[in-house]
């Protein structure tokens, strides 16, 4: 998200339109934005975004919000051979719903879609540019094993699509940080049609 997306948000064209909304949903909005120290407007671009870029396809993918609190218990009894067995089961369902939402399949596109993900559940996640090298964070806090589950999938993503580079992790309990030479001029917002 980095310097790439603040070059694309200061390029947007925008335009004022009016909706009508009942004064409850108002209301709520502004408390909301209030409590958020942020705009109405600012608080409604980001639901929409939101939207755009996740929620009208999570339904129709087959997404379920589950507790936070679930996920961490189940992450606690992984062994690696479960973690294999589920990345072998996401890996393939990651490709179709990359290829559905995004109407493609690239590293691009696929790590447009992980932040989209990350962002739609409330995980931090970060991509910072210095020249070639790309550092990709992403804050889970789901525990160990959910930080080597992720460690291995972003593997799996970049073997499928960029086998001869060479992956940097440093990893905790809560963040995961991928370094990788991918040029300077990659940037998973914009690819080719």
């Amino acid at each position: 998200m980095g310097a790439a997306r603040e070059q694309q948000q200061k390029k947007e064209t925008t335009r004022s339109i009016t909706y009508r909304l009942p004064e409850v949903l108002i209301n709520e909005l502004d408390s909301e934005a209030k409590q958020k120290k942020i705009s109405q407007n600012v608080l409604v671009k980001q639901i929409l975004e939101r939207y755009i870029q996740w929620d009208r396809y999570s339904d129709k993918i087959g997404m379920v919000p589950v507790p936070r609190e679930i996920l961490e218990s189940l992450g606690e009894e992984l062994d690696g051979k479960d973690i294999d067995e589920i990345i072998n089961v996401v890996f393939p369902m990651i490709k179709n719903n990359v290829m559905f939402i995004k109407g493609g399949y690239d590293l691009e596109r696929c790590i447009e879609t992980l932040e989209d993900y990350m962002r739609a559940s409330g995980m931090n996640s970060d991509h910072r540019i210095d020249g070639e090298l790309h550092t990709f964070i992403i804050q889970h806090d789901l525990g160990m094993k959910w930080s080597v589950f992720t460690e291995q999938l972003l593997t799996q993503v970049f073997r499928n699509f960029a086998s001869d580079k060479d992956l940097k992790f440093q990893t905790t309990d809560s963040t995961v940080i991928l370094k990788v030479a991918l040029g300077s001029d990659f940037d998973e917002h914009h690819y080719q049609s």
